[in-house]
């Protein structure tokens, strides 16, 4: 039996009606969002500078919307348990993360399990800023450059340590390779964040550290801390007498941080979009520019894909880093 062709335009009317209703809903939604405060998770504990980066944005972030942004710390395993949080939210753009290069990009290779996929788990938005990292030791230790702390490292072996933000970040791997070129014997200790690592490196407990330039800033600039060399692919325009690892003769040891904005990942495309161009606004804005340059930081708004492309290629570069230096944490 063949079914009269005017039977079915009915349905199709329905189902056209439906998609309509939706697009207009979900645009609706958008177009009222956010009607409510908004979470920003920083994976880290208060005073890093995944911190000082997410406050700076979350204070431009929430002028933009029109809401407060709220920033949230939650600290522990190496930004996992932050990061988990946002994996898990509900996909509706009123809780981000402030993820980072070590959370999203060395943690799937270093953990042996984690309960998100760095891919699809979260949704990219946009990078939000790159950052040089400077090598500081305390004080009291009788080294003002990379070389003449390696000296004094091989004159006391085993007994130089390093502090790092935590066991398996950037910070601490940085440290590993360093060790290595420079065929030190030196001791690792893990903190639960770079202010932490900080404290003790100030009170001698450690005797150097690699760390972002925010989060070392002020106590550099106290005397608290000297500064002997950076390790990005070129010199801070905060310290531009400070030579690089590359220059100090450590070729391979190029190693900076970016930060960036992830939803969870089924956050609906109109909230992404809406997302991004307010970041944009904020990192463009010469205020919140001039903020984040005072703290070593260089505001780097990107695309969703842009961002999405840097995860990847970090992701595949530092897994075989990780793999070669046979690193592994439950």
């Amino acid at each position: 039996m063949t079914t009269p062709r005017n039977s079915l335009r009915p349905v199709g009317r329905r189902v056209l009606l439906a998609l309509a209703a939706a697009f207009c809903a979900t645009s609706a939604f958008a177009n009222s969002y956010p009607a409510k405060p908004v979470t920003l998770i920083v994976p880290f504990v208060a005073g890093g500078t995944t911190d000082i980066v997410g406050r700076i944005l979350a204070d431009g972030l929430g002028k933009e919307l029109g809401q407060p942004v709220v920033v949230d710390n939650r600290g522990g395993a190496g930004g996992n348990i932050g990061a988990s949080v946002v994996a898990q939210a509900v996909p509706d753009g009123y809780t981000l993360l402030l993820g980072y290069n070590g959370t999203n990009a060395i943690n799937p290779s270093l953990y042996k399990k984690i309960p998100w996929d760095p891919v699809t788990s979260f949704a990219p938005i946009s990078l939000v800023a790159r950052v040089n990292n400077v090598v500081v030791v305390n004080p009291a230790l009788p080294v003002k450059t990379l070389q003449e702390l390696s000296s004094y490292a091989k004159a006391h072996p085993g007994q130089v340590s390093y502090g790092s933000a935590g066991a398996g970040s950037i910070f601490h791997l940085a440290g590993e390779m360093y060790a290595q070129l420079a065929d030190l014997k030196i001791t690792h200790v893990p903190y639960k964040g770079a202010a932490p690592a900080l404290v003790d490196l100030m009170a001698g407990q450690t005797q150097f550290m690699i760390s972002t330039i925010p989060a070392a800033l002020p106590h550099i600039r106290s005397g608290k801390l000297r500064a002997i060399a950076v390790t990005g692919g070129q010199r801070s325009r905060l310290f531009p007498e400070l030579p690089t690892a590359l220059e100090s003769g450590y070729p391979p040891m190029i190693v900076d941080s970016w930060f960036a904005v992830f939803a969870p990942g089924a956050v609906p495309e109109t909230l992404r979009t809406r997302l991004n161009q307010a970041i944009h606004k904020v990192l463009t804005n010469p205020e919140y520019t001039k903020r984040m340059e005072e703290q070593g930081a260089q505001p780097m708004p990107s695309s969703a894909a842009q961002l999405a492309r840097l995860l990847n290629e970090d992701i595949s570069s530092w897994r075989t880093i990780i793999r070669n230096a046979k690193v592994s944490l439950d």
